[in-house]
């Protein structure tokens, strides 16, 4: 059960292994709200057992926050990504 105090509200990771190269990715999604009420999707990725990258983007409303994270996630489950 999630944890009502927690700034997170959805997330997701995502996995690939790419056979050519031999090397594991991630691709993590995550909703959270911030203390001042801003709601951001964080956007994480990059080799397993490195940080990778990262990038935030503001939305106005959580409804349009969970829209961007789908169509991330089903961007890179087209590129060979499955969800963990």
């Amino acid at each position: 059960m999630p944890d009502a105090r927690s700034p997170i509200r959805h997330h997701r990771v995502l996995y690939r292994r790419a056979s050519e190269q031999g090397r594991a990715r991630f691709f993590s999604l995550m909703i959270e709200h911030d203390l001042f009420g801003t709601i951001r999707l964080v956007r994480n990725w990059g080799p397993v057992e490195s940080k990778g990258q990262e990038r935030v983007e503001i939305f106005s409303n959580g409804a349009e926050a969970a829209q961007a994270l789908e169509i991330w996630a089903t961007a890179q489950r087209q590129k060979g990504y499955t969800d963990l």
